[in-house]
Protein backbone atom coordinates (compact mmCIF):
# COMPACT_ATOMS: atom_id res chain seq x y z
CA UNK A 1 0.00 0.00 0.00
CA UNK A 2 0.75 3.76 -0.95
CA UNK A 3 -0.36 5.58 1.28
CA UNK A 4 -2.29 5.81 4.50
CA UNK A 5 -5.07 7.51 5.98
CA UNK A 6 -4.44 8.69 9.57
CA UNK A 7 -7.75 9.78 11.84
CA UNK A 8 -6.56 11.94 15.03
CA UNK A 9 -7.83 14.06 17.74
CA UNK A 10 -5.60 17.51 18.09
CA UNK A 11 -4.87 18.83 20.85
CA UNK A 12 -7.73 21.46 20.83
CA UNK A 13 -10.28 18.61 20.76
CA UNK A 14 -10.51 18.56 16.65
CA UNK A 15 -10.21 15.84 14.58
CA UNK A 16 -8.03 15.96 11.59
CA UNK A 17 -7.15 13.21 8.80
CA UNK A 18 -3.82 12.95 7.40
CA UNK A 19 -2.61 11.32 4.17
CA UNK A 20 0.85 9.66 5.06
CA UNK A 21 3.06 7.76 1.96
CA UNK A 22 4.52 4.64 3.05
CA UNK A 23 7.45 6.30 3.29
CA UNK A 24 6.37 8.28 6.17
CA UNK A 25 6.01 11.72 4.86
CA UNK A 26 2.79 13.34 5.20
CA UNK A 27 1.26 14.07 1.74
CA UNK A 28 -1.83 15.92 2.29
CA UNK A 29 -4.06 16.48 5.43
CA UNK A 30 -7.74 18.01 6.38
CA UNK A 31 -6.34 21.60 6.27
CA UNK A 32 -9.39 21.96 8.75
CA UNK A 33 -10.37 20.41 12.59
CA UNK A 34 -13.69 18.85 12.41
CA UNK A 35 -16.19 19.11 15.80
CA UNK A 36 -17.83 15.98 15.07
CA UNK A 37 -15.41 12.52 13.94
CA UNK A 38 -17.61 11.33 11.50
CA UNK A 39 -17.44 14.60 9.43
CA UNK A 40 -13.10 13.95 9.53
CA UNK A 41 -14.27 10.60 8.23
CA UNK A 42 -16.45 11.93 5.54
CA UNK A 43 -13.40 14.41 4.40
CA UNK A 44 -11.65 11.48 3.88
CA UNK A 45 -14.20 10.02 1.85
CA UNK A 46 -14.56 13.15 0.01
CA UNK A 47 -11.10 12.63 -1.18
CA UNK A 48 -10.97 9.12 -1.85
CA UNK A 49 -13.84 9.76 -4.27
CA UNK A 50 -13.48 12.78 -5.77
CA UNK A 51 -9.86 13.15 -6.63
CA UNK A 52 -8.43 9.41 -7.89
CA UNK A 53 -8.79 11.35 -11.38
CA UNK A 54 -7.43 14.58 -10.73
CA UNK A 55 -6.01 16.44 -13.45
CA UNK A 56 -2.58 18.22 -12.97
CA UNK A 57 -2.74 21.90 -13.25
CA UNK A 58 0.69 23.37 -13.81
CA UNK A 59 0.50 26.93 -12.60
CA UNK A 60 4.16 28.19 -13.01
Amino acid sequence: MAATFELYEDKGGEYRWRLRHQNGQIIADSGEGYVNKEDAKNGIQSVKENAPDALIVDQT
